[in-house]
């Protein structure tokens, strides 16, 4: 009986294992399939060459205005920071002193005048009387003296009504120029101008604007080379357009001209001061701002572009991954150039029907090959760059 319980459990048992045995023989290993990577050839396309610096905003006219005579402020008549036109009265300097000194040298001169009109009667009369013998040289001497003191005496009359006049017209402090004035720095009711001028606030305009900025000595012997094979000369800034962004801003959204170019480089930093000017008409730029800067340098014909995707650094530098004709992966070292739009200038490194991995990059690994699916990289470029 135990034999036979034996034979009956090693008959399952080994048809078990031969089910087993079966199996392992039909599994095998399959490779999975490549990974999907997507490629394009370089955007080919001219594109222009920009000189990219750094400048701050300067205002085209900023005055500090001041009390140039003495007495109590008695009226300010604008809001602090407000935008006012030319000739704007904006602080008002106590009148009744100067109005008083005006109509004293009014009267002075009135009486000086009135002088006068009987000196030259005198004179005339003397004169008369003289060629007639009726009169003596000595009294004509005197006549003639009396009527030419009474014209030094109109004459220094007239000067004090004039300064009468301008010390008055100095108690009303007006806009110089269109622009935004600051904050008020005297109180109504201040004694100002005692001592010397007092600043009362500051004018400044801000459309249009200045943008300075440094370029350094090479940049300038390139720069003006390029120009005199345009034709163009130093005379004719105006046809060079120079474009600028704030720090949080992108594609360089305002645009000017180039208005001044320093006659001399600066021999301590090797570099030559250049201003554009702005119309700022939406006042997005303020005086002291720190702005990026772009001047156009020329034309690069058929450059290749890549979108800033497909490039990566490693500690050798700037590569991309570029799919050969057997769908294996390669590093490809490459320099790069400027940005443009969303695209970046590759100046070598690659030719124009290099397939470069674009999208999928994570996927494809240098030495391996993949799945290549071929797309075209979207024009970002503005034309008029």
């Amino acid at each position: 009986m135990r034999g036979v319980r034996w034979a009956g459990l090693l008959v399952p048992a080994m048809g078990a294992a031969l089910l087993l045995a079966g199996c392992k023989q039909e599994n095998h290993y399959v490779a999975p399939p490549p990974a999907e990577v997507g490629v394009a050839t370089p955007l080919k396309k001219d594109v222009t060459v920009y000189l990219e610096l750094t400048g701050n905003t300067v205002a085209v006219d900023e005055v500090n205005l001041v009390a140039r005579i003495s007495g109590f402020l008695t009226a300010i008549n604008y809001q602090d920071g407000a935008f006012v036109k030319k000739g704007t009265n904006l602080f008002v300097i106590e009148q009744p002193p100067y109005q008083a000194k005006l109509q004293q040298a009014q009267a002075q001169l009135a009486g000086a005048q009135a002088d006068l009109v009987q000196a030259q009667a005198e004179y005339v009369r003397q004169s008369q009387l003289a060629s007639q013998n009726f009169a003596s040289q000595s009294a004509l001497d005197q006549a003639t003296a009396k009527r030419d003191a009474d014209q030094a005496t109109v004459q220094n009359d007239e000067a004090n009504l004039a300064l009468a006049a301008i010390n008055m017209s100095y108690t009303r402090v007006n806009a110089p120029f269109d622009g935004v004035v600051t904050r008020h720095l005297q109180s109504v009711g201040e004694l100002v101008g005692q001592s010397g001028p007092t600043k009362l606030a500051t004018i400044v305009t801000i459309a249009p604007i200045y943008v300075t900025f440094n370029v350094a000595e090479q940049d300038v012997l390139r720069i003006r080379a390029q120009l005199q094979a345009k034709g163009l000369t130093l005379a004719k800034l105006g046809a060079i357009p120079v474009d600028v962004q704030l720090a949080n801003e992108t594609g360089y959204p305002h645009q000017g001209v180039l208005n001044y170019v320093s006659p001399d480089v600066d021999p301590s930093t090797g570099t030559l001061l250049a201003r554009g000017i702005f119309e700022n008409k939406d006042h997005a730029l303020l005086p002291g701002y720190f702005v990026q800067v772009r001047v156009p340098e020329g034309k690069l014909e058929n450059a290749l572009l890549i979108p800033d995707a497909a490039w990566a650094t490693d500690q050798q530098g700037t590569y991309v991954l570029v799919v050969g004709s057997d769908n294996r992966v390669e590093q490809r070292r490459v320099v790069l150039g400027q940005q443009q739009g969303q695209l970046r200038v590759v100046t070598s490194g690659l030719t124009p029907t290099d397939k470069v991995v674009i999208s999928g990059n994570e996927r494809a690994i240098p030495g391996q090959v993949v799945a290549p699916k071929m797309t075209t990289i979207a024009d970002t470029v503005d034309p008029s760059q």
